[in-house]
């Protein structure tokens, strides 16, 4: 098993007391799986995965286990400290966060941002550490790359933003790619071009996937099995076909009712 987190709590000390964002979660992810994480916003999906990362607010209070992989035992990932984090995210478990403007420096040119990277794990330098990102962004199909790469985040529209987190999240050739709501804000069209390029580039590297989403039509295309959060605990989980045709809990009903069809109601034709 590559990960295996195991009652995982989330708790936020605020003044009007203790927010449990997270109770309870137990999930694992093999080697090449994908994982969906769906629920509305508030549910808990994303403190979960930042959680395993340790990149919560510094009021955050996180218990349980998360195993990862490797070595005598695997690393245990809640409680790590600081410098055994640094060393797993981006090498061995790399995030596509939501907001690509937000999690991209704008004083940094992009070339730069992915360069530092492969510096960083890889132990790349100068024009190999350029060469590789630049590289990167051919492959999320960036067009004229060599020279796009020397642009500034805002240079970007949405789309190719969320296209350079992907290069960047790829560069080391991570086991498990997170993406959190990747599609967010993004016209249909480009939602597409954004899921195609996830799913050409598992079938490339062999990493497993976690998605973190509200939209069970992302999960549907994108993932082997999925879990159901709901006020931070899951609600109910298993594979994509056996969920799809037969939710047992209300709320996972209740998602999928809202998702959009074509076919008339009761599947009738006109």
């Amino acid at each position: 098993m590559l990960l295996d987190v195991r009652d995982l709590q989330v708790r936020f000390d605020t003044p009007d007391g203790v927010v449990e964002a997270v109770r309870g979660l137990d999930f694992e992810l093999a080697g090449g799986e994908s994982l969906g994480i769906v629920g509305e916003s508030g549910s808990g999906k994303s403190q979960s995965v930042l959680a395993l990362l340790g990149l919560l607010a510094a009021n955050a209070r996180v218990s349980g286990s998360a195993r990862l992989a490797g070595g005598d035992g695997g690393i245990e990932l809640i409680g790590a400290r600081r410098r055994v984090l640094e060393r797993v995210r981006g090498a061995r478990i790399a995030m596509i966060f939501q907001d690509p403007m937000t999690a991209l420096n704008p004083h940094l040119r992009i070339v730069t941002q992915i360069a530092e990277v492969l510096v960083r794990h890889r132990g790349l330098r100068g024009r190999a550490a350029r060469a590789r990102a630049i590289e990167m962004l051919e492959a999320v199909r960036i067009p004229d790359a060599a020279r796009r790469a020397r642009y500034f985040p805002h240079q970007f529209s949405g789309g190719m933003r969320q296209r350079v987190m992907i290069a960047m999240a790829l560069a080391c050739e991570p086991e498990i790619l997170v993406a959190d709501e990747p599609t967010t804000a993004l016209d249909v069209t480009v939602q597409a071009e954004i899921l195609d390029l996830l799913a050409e580039a598992r079938a490339r590297t062999g990493a497993a996937l976690v998605l973190i989403t509200h939209d069970l039509g992302v999960v549907a295309g994108q993932c082997e099995r999925m879990l159901v959060m709901r006020e931070g605990e899951v609600v109910e989980r298993g594979g994509i076909e056996g969920i799809f045709a037969a939710p047992e809990h209300d709320y996972t009903r209740a998602l999928l009712a809202a998702v959009p069809r074509l076919d008339p109601p009761g599947g009738g034709g006109s």
